[in-house]
């Protein structure tokens, strides 16, 4: 069976909190994983409540893969995954075709992660990376390597390079991301 869904993978310590998705393109603040009334009306859907991994998976899996755990209201990882297999998660409590996604994230010194979107879910593929586009999230400054422009934070990877709009803060520091 193959379902389309959200998947983050994670390189280094990063953390997420108050992620949501809909087809509005309106969106009141809220308090972080919560959503306002007029959030619930105009259709969004909280993914991440801050207290439990509910709706999370690994990709091709059941359970949240080892390194994952809950601080502050915020999703975080360890970062000890050395490749590019094995420590994704998927949201998959339902599929997701039309939507708006905005996410709170923050990375480590020289981290490399990704919000996946429109992700392939098959035993035929081994990670998230083979069948979807890439939010990308990495530390522009830090990360060891040179990076490209359609490397560096905030781009769909290796499809498009950043706006002049882009505004990233420290490591460290929250960020705030919309996938459209």
């Amino acid at each position: 069976m193959i379902n389309k869904f959200f998947s983050f993978k994670w390189f280094a310590p990063v953390a997420v909190m108050a992620i949501v998705g809909c087809n509005n393109q309106s969106k009141q603040a809220a308090a972080d994983n919560t959503l306002s009334d007029a959030e619930v009306k105009d259709g969004w859907k909280l993914l991440f409540d801050g207290k439990t991994t509910t709706g999370w998976r690994a990709y091709n899996g059941k359970t949240i893969p080892a390194g994952w755990s809950i601080e502050d209201g915020a999703l975080k990882t360890s970062g000890t995954a050395h490749d590019a297999i094995g420590g994704d998660i998927v949201y998959g409590e339902e599929p997701y075709e039309n939507f708006e996604l905005t996410a709170d994230w923050k990375i480590s010194k020289g981290g490399n992660s990704g919000i996946f979107y429109h992700i392939v879910e098959d035993t035929q593929y081994h990670a998230p990376y083979e069948t979807a586009p890439e939010y990308q999230v990495i530390d522009d400054i830090g990360f060891p390597e040179k990076l490209e422009d359609w490397q560096k934070a905030g781009v769909d990877y290796a499809m498009y390079t950043p706006t002049a709009e882009k505004v990233l803060k420290p490591v460290g520091e929250w960020n705030h991301s919309r996938i459209v």
